[in-house]
């Protein structure tokens, strides 16, 4: 069973603590890490854009505008060609949902590995408790500094923390989530993690599964 170093905000040593081998030192399965995270930022595209591409969707008269043949033009059937002005669009793009499903069980797996592979990276951090008498941000900055924090990281707190959230909102690459919200993508885009005692527990009632 992984133990993690519990720390006070002081970054003193206070003991340890002990985390699931199921959540904590799973096999990292890449190919599925690599699919939650383009799922997520599929599911960030709007996919509304839009053109007309068929005569049903257009204005305007369907009227042949001039006969076939004598007239030394070109022959033409419709003014809503795509060759005119005002006319469809050949090919265009339409509407469209651009999700990626994944099952429930192998969205899991991906946590369990990128949060594996912090622990390995010594990257994951827990804090026994994180509570900043007002919510400044030099005094999010100066808990980053003596945690030895100076990369992007992300708080995971087990339940909401006004004086933190307001605190760190102005510092870049910096951010804070709910463990209900703990993705993919934001442990990826965030070099370290910082987690209390609680967190780690409902971390794992969310992951043991």
């Amino acid at each position: 069973m992984p133990e993690l170093n519990l720390v006070d905000v002081n970054n003193n040593k206070v003991g340890t603590v002990q985390a699931s081998p199921k959540v904590f030192e799973s096999k990292i399965h890449e190919h599925l890490v690599h699919h939650y995270a383009v799922m997520q930022l599929a599911r960030r595209r709007s996919g509304t854009a839009s053109t007309k591409s068929s005569y049903g969707e257009l204005s305007g008269s369907g009227k042949k505008p001039w006969k076939q043949k004598g007239t030394g033009r070109a022959r033409a059937g419709s003014t809503r060609s795509a060759l005119w002005r005002g006319g469809l669009t050949t090919f265009g793009p339409t509407p469209r949902d651009f999700g990626i499903k994944l099952s429930k069980k192998n969205k899991r797996l991906a946590l369990r590995s990128v949060l594996t592979e912090r622990v390995q990276q010594n990257a994951f951090h827990v804090v026994d408790k994180i509570a900043l008498d007002q919510p400044k941000t030099k005094e999010a900055v100066q808990l980053l500094k003596t945690l030895g924090l100076t990369e992007k990281t992300l708080f995971v707190i087990a339940e909401k923390n006004p004086n933190l959230e307001l605190a760190v909102r102005n510092i870049p690459n910096v951010d804070v989530l709910l463990v209900d919200g703990l993705n993919v993508y934001d442990i990826l885009n965030h070099g370290s993690l910082i987690c209390t005692p609680e967190a780690v527990k409902m971390i794992e009632e969310r992951l043991g599964k």
